[in-house]
């Protein structure tokens, strides 16, 4: 068993000790290593001969990690065809992290794939004693992450939103988290929130709304991971460094949240 104490800024290669189908979409892949990493951080994937990608950490509970993703692009689609006992390269973990205090409610909004890193936020605050709301959305049914692993953490709720209806509310998570801070006299300590980037500015919009404190993970493409190459640079401030998990203030401060997202290449796109 190993343990990266310290961030590795060049990449190790470790062994895929499972692979788990979480959906017909979406996959993910267990290392028996700990690198340390905290909620709301990201390692760099490595494939080699093949490219280097993002990923946020899914879970890391001090002796194994794991990564969850869909197949999307040409190095994801490499990896889902991957099994036990082939070599990835890893290295991080980068970034910031969600933070709480002990005993504290939260609110954890997760869109997509976010669902995977909320899981990792939500299962070491019930460490903590915290008491949890997880809203978790997606365009259908077959789409939902971590129902499940979300179910059987202690102090725990879990409500559904699906685009279409086919499980749970009939439209989006942030409908549901709407409901929720419009229908408490007594509002959650901090929302949580990880998903696409028009969720997570709805998300902000509500909590700044009603006062509630959060903490949002804003997803760019990350390269260096450690603030040299500015891919990922919002406003000018790096977010594989400043970032991915930002306070609402400082998101609600950034001329490009919500608007413009840059490629692999650092090109700006408007969203």
């Amino acid at each position: 068993m190993t343990c990266g104490c310290c961030q590795n800024r060049l990449p190790v290669t470790y062994r895929i000790a499972e692979v788990r189908r979480e959906t017909p979409f979406v996959q993910t892949f267990v290392f028996p290593v700990s690198l340390g990493a905290r909620p709301g951080q990201f390692v760099m994937v490595w494939l080699p001969g093949v490219d280097e990608v993002p990923m946020s950490v899914a879970n890391d509970d001090g002796k194994k990690l794991q990564i969850t993703f869909f197949a999307v692009g040409d190095t994801t689609k490499k990896l889902a065809g991957l099994k036990k006992g082939d070599l990835v390269g890893l290295r991080g973990p980068f970034g910031t992290h969600y933070a709480w205090k002990p005993k504290q409610t939260i609110v954890l909004v997760a869109g997509g794939y976010g669902a995977a890193p909320m899981y990792f936020a939500a299962s070491e605050a019930a460490k903590d004693k915290c008491t949890l709301m997880a809203i978790i959305g997606a365009r259908s049914k077959e789409h939902l992450l971590y129902l499940d692993a979300f179910s059987r953490l202690p102090k725990t709720t879990v409500s559904i939103a699906t685009d279409d209806g086919s499980q749970g509310h009939k439209g989006f998570n942030v409908d549901l988290l709407k409901e929720f801070l419009e229908g408490k006299e007594k509002k959650p300590d901090q929302v949580f929130a990880c998903g696409p980037e028009r969720m997570l500015v709805a998300v902000s919009d509500l909590c700044a709304e009603h006062s509630v404190p959060c903490q949002l993970s804003l997803e760019r493409y990350m390269k260096c991971g450690y603030g040299l190459c500015g891919n990922c640079v919002i406003n000018g401030v790096r977010m594989c460094v400043d970032g991915p998990v930002v306070q609402n203030d400082a998101a609600r401060a950034f001329t490009e949240f919500g608007k413009v997202h840059r490629d692999h290449l650092g090109k700006k796109h408007t969203l």
